[in-house]
């Protein structure tokens, strides 16, 4: 079949409203946002640790954290299934090949980079803006709320990053999720296994429009920030 041809069958696949398409759909956003939003809180309160205080130990925390970036993706789904299976010390969860385990794969993927990121929007902070709070009685959980506000562009964009990554990475799901019909089998899964050229141009189109929302939102929140900033020039 030609490019051209495969495309035109790939948008009246996207049009008549394909159950399993959809179904797949759904199983990425739910792995996405869910693995995200359990990737969130870890991610902002070590950020925050790390780089509001200072301790022994410190720059190897910040190397630790920038070097997790570079793990491949299917590393860390097989250590991960490695844990999940029967035989491994979260085997009693029974969660290979289930969409649980796909949801903590997400999660584990999007962790690093949330947390990476998010470390440098606050490193790029005054360090006078937090040692100036404490100074002035607030406590430490208010410092926090105070320069993850005062970071909130950079940590959005940080939020949007792995958004993005959580729900288009295929390594990690596929390893743990066993890409089974109906069950685990997500956009980026069925990609990489699917040998009918139609078919996976029209998930890659759908995969594409789901990897270009973080990144218009992330236009936008660049513009509003912008814009805020030359109306504080302006006063």
């Amino acid at each position: 079949m030609r490019a051209a041809d495969a495309t035109l069958h790939a948008l009246a696949l996207l049009m008549s409203g394909d159950a399993g398409l959809w179904g797949m759909v759904g199983v990425s956003l739910a792995g996405g946002v869910v693995g995200l939003l359990l990737a969130v809180p870890p991610a902002l309160l070590l950020g925050c640790l790390i780089a509001l205080h200072q301790f022994r130990g410190r720059r190897l925390a910040i190397r630790l954290v920038q070097a997790s970036l570079s793990v491949p993706a299917i590393l860390v789904g097989l250590l991960l299934y490695l844990l999940l299976a029967p035989q491994g010390p979260l085997g009693a969860l029974d969660w290979p090949a289930s969409l649980p385990a796909i949801v903590l794969g997400q999660c584990l993927l999007a962790l690093p980079l949330l947390l990476a990121l998010t470390l440098a929007a606050l490193q790029a902070l005054d360090p006078r803006y937090a040692e100036t709070a404490l100074t002035l009685g607030a406590s430490r959980r208010h410092v926090m709320r105070c320069v993850l506000h005062e970071a909130r562009f950079g940590v959005t964009a940080a939020l949007l990053a792995g958004c993005g990554r959580a729900m288009t990475e295929a390594g990690c799901a596929l390893v743990v999720g066993g890409n089974i019909a109906g069950r685990t089998r997500s956009l980026a899964t069925a990609m990489a296994a699917d040998g009918d050229p139609a078919r996976a141009i029209a998930l890659g189109l759908v995969l594409l429009a789901l990897a270009l929302l973080p990144a218009a939102a992330l236009m936008r929140l660049q513009g509003d920030a912008r814009a805020l900033l030359d109306a504080e020039e302006a006063a």
